[in-house]
């Protein structure tokens, strides 16, 4: 009702715009000062700084409040990023992990600028320029990693269980070309990228890794698919212990810096085995207190499926062993080949 009083007209029959226009108004002008934003920043290669992650989401926000009265600000500006989002994806080539990764830090943003000029409004303090109350707030976060200040960036997570194999059959899948199976964490499932195939043996100095992943799939228009590859050289061996150094990596290079990965190994009771993956990188995007948990997890999710994945090959080559009436290794019972691998210290926390 509100909307079609002011269509009608003002007194002396001149044209008013309607509340429903003033808001399509204020989104367009909104997603078109984000867009400009973001060839400034990717221009400047700022693109995986917190000034995109933190400023854009903000820049809507504002343009939200400013450029037209919603009802509801916040609704207003939830709806412009949710516009800006989909259209990222073909307008922008970004791929569907990038989208998914920012998604939840674009509507903290908005909603926080959003609730506290819907606030203003309530209580009468004048919402438009309540709204930039936030920006000195914004403006610190977005600083960050844009020469300001950042955070630490190299990290380190690690993730030990104890396995029903031996350190024999442990370190001769090692050894072995991996054999990759579906990750089945729901985190690394979707929308990760995914090993395919794996070529290389030996755990010699100088022994090489060649990983094959899914081709990335960007969601810009006429995008095709990217390959994705991964290569490991050993760089240090010791008795229960390997260190493969990441030589070249299209793979997680758009979203952190995997530098090297680090196997330990020895005899645990019952002959089983205590296995420790230590994955260390480096964090490249901000804000931190954003990206570094997410980050973290990933890593200690992979860390997970990397020790699974060795696990099973170890056990499938002493059930083989078995049955083939072989004598088992020392510390290489055949009733515990079958065993389920139980959990040594919970996963997480860089030794």
């Amino acid at each position: 009702m509100e909307d079609r009083a002011t269509e009608g007209g003002a007194e002396g029959g001149e044209p008013r715009i309607s509340g429903a226009r003033w808001r399509l108004i204020g989104v367009l002008t909104a997603l078109f000062a984000a867009m400009l934003l973001y060839k400034v920043l990717h221009t400047g290669h700022l693109e995986q700084t917190s000034l995109f992650y933190v400023g854009l989401p903000a820049v809507i926000a504002l343009s939200v409040a400013v450029a037209c009265r919603p009802k509801s600000v916040t609704g207003t500006a939830l709806a412009s990023v949710t516009i800006g989002l989909a259209l990222a994806g073909p307008l922008l080539n970004e791929g569907v992990i990038c989208l998914v990764m920012a998604a939840p830090l674009f509507y903290a943003m908005a909603a926080a600028i959003g609730l506290s000029v819907d606030a203003a409004r309530r209580e009468r303090r004048g919402g438009r320029a309540h709204a930039f109350v936030t920006v000195p707030l914004v403006g610190l976060l977005a600083m960050e990693g844009a020469g300001a200040y950042e955070l630490p960036r190299d990290n380190a997570v690690s993730v030990t269980r104890t396995l029903a194999v031996s350190p024999e059959a442990y370190e001769r899948a090692l050894a072995a070309p991996p054999r990759f199976d579906a990750p089945e964490p729901l985190f690394l499932r979707i929308p990760f990228p995914r090993p395919q195939r794996a070529t290389g043996h030996g755990l010699d100095v100088g022994d090489t890794r060649e990983i094959t992943f899914n081709p990335r799939k960007a969601l810009g228009i006429g995008a095709h698919p990217t390959p994705r590859s991964m290569r490991l050289v050993v760089s240090e061996r010791a008795p229960g212990r390997v260190v493969f150094d990441v030589e070249r990596d299209t793979t997680l290079a758009r979203w952190l810096e995997l530098r090297s990965a680090e196997v330990r190994w020895r005899a645990a009771f019952d002959g089983r085995t205590e296995v420790t993956w230590t994955l260390r990188y480096r964090r490249t995007f901000d804000p931190g207190w954003y990206f570094g948990p997410i980050q973290s997890y990933g890593m200690k999710q992979a860390a997970s499926y990397l020790s699974d994945t060795f696990a099973r090959a170890a056990r499938s080559a002493q059930a083989a062993q078995a049955a083939q009436g072989e004598p088992a290794a020392q510390g290489e019972p055949a009733a515990q080949a079958g065993h389920a691998e139980r959990a040594g210290q919970s996963a997480g926390g860089a030794r």
